[in-house]
């Protein structure tokens, strides 16, 4: 199958040269000197060019359209220093560091301006689109990590009418006015740690605490579909789905009251949040060798439990990666170049056996990163 691309011009490339396009279609550089150096496991993973990239392409922006695999490699150096403004729901977790990672260092490499701004929690809907109306006042393009699926469609409209490249990263959008999305399948992330636990519990009967994230939010509704479907018919057994944010105190206050109300659970499931903090509560009370805990998404916090074996599994959406992408879809979108309107990084389950392959900077930050809110072309 043909990888399809979307092109804003009226002359369409043959298929031919589209499929060229996919391989061949740029060259990525590395990281500059000044750039934070090592990833959360050590300095030589983020020497690594990231490119190019295993990747599903979606053959439309649904997650339901045909898929196909592919790699993806980056335009290279943008044609003039684009503004592009980047919108995420916080910064209070190490997921959405890494994704701070891969954007600004795209932009940084792209030689593009990067403007990124934080709601400060899942609950600061309004917040978000207040920041977004203003930082796209001065912005080429917006890159949106949204706080609802469906909330911010009237957004999404007025900079589309505007004519401004809106790229829905990581947590997705219901808006057909989208241009382009890097993201993945947050049911296909969830579906695989749900297998992981048939797996894990090998047919028995087992009693699981599953932690989906916040109420609301497109990726933690996908999760939800995706654990509780793949699920049917095992003899693995959810006895208490807890909705909340992905704060840490939040996800440890969600964590005590399921133990208060369940103590005879044998797994603990839910974001990478839950995964860390579960471990210190399960040791405080003496469950650690009882409860198994899995995450259904991937960060510093869940490779250092699969280290320590505090978390037995994460599977990984390269997290940095669809940051990186999302910056390149928005400079190709601007440039009038051909470019994937649905992709998203190949997933990878990791667990303790299969840690020692898996490339950290891929997904998480350098030890040494600090949230980067502003890049300036040619710094």
């Amino acid at each position: 199958m043909f990888v399809q691309f979307t092109r804003y011009s009226a002359v369409l490339a043959t298929a031919a040269a589209a499929t060229l396009a996919l391989s061949a279609c740029g060259s990525s550089t590395t990281p500059e000197s000044g750039s934070a150096s090592g990833p959360a496991t050590g300095d030589t993973a983020a020497a690594k060019s990231w490119a190019p990239a295993k990747v599903d392409v979606w053959a439309d922006l649904s997650m339901d359209s045909a898929r196909s695999k592919a790699e993806y490699t980056p335009v290279g150096k943008a044609e003039k220093p684009w503004n592009i403004c980047v919108s995420v729901p916080h910064m209070k977790d190490a997921y959405w560091l890494g994704m701070n990672y891969g954007v600004a260092e795209q932009a940084r490499e792209a030689g593009v301006n990067m403007t990124m701004v934080e709601a400060g929690g899942y609950e600061n809907i309004d917040k978000q689109i207040q920041q977004i109306e203003d930082c796209s006042q001065s912005a080429d393009a917006v890159v949106i990590g949204a706080i609802s699926f469906d909330g911010l469609n009237s957004t999404v409209d007025r900079l589309a009418a505007a004519g401004k490249p809106v790229i829905d990263v990581i947590n997705g959008m219901s808006s057909p006015k989208v241009t382009a999305k890097s993201l993945v399948s947050f049911h296909d992330l969830a579906q695989i740690a749900a297998e992981w636990v048939v797996k894990d519990s090998a047919g028995q009967p087992v009693k699981v605490a599953w932690f989906p994230g916040p109420k609301g939010a497109g990726w933690s509704e996908d999760g939800e579909r995706g654990f509780k479907s793949a699920l049917t018919g095992s003899p693995v057994q959810v006895v208490d789905t807890k909705w909340g944010d992905t704060g840490k105190d939040a996800q440890s206050k969600l964590i005590e009251d399921v133990l208060a109300a369940h103590p005879d659970i044998n797994y603990i499931v839910g974001t990478a949040v839950t995964a860390e903090a579960a471990g210190p509560i399960l040791r405080d009370r003496g469950l650690s060798d009882k409860i198994r805990v899995a995450g259904y998404y991937f960060t510093p916090g869940t490779y250092t439990g699969i280290e320590r074996g505090t978390v037995q599994a994460a599977p990984s959406d390269s997290t940095a990666i669809q940051g990186r992408i999302a910056i390149d879809q928005a400079i190709r979108a601007l440039e009038k170049k051909d470019f994937q309107k649905h992709v998203g990084p190949e997933l990878v389950m990791v667990t303790k056996d299969t840690l020692k392959d898996f490339d950290v900077s891929t997904t998480l930050a350098p030890d040494s990163w600090s949230p980067t809110f502003q890049v300036k072309a040619g710094s």
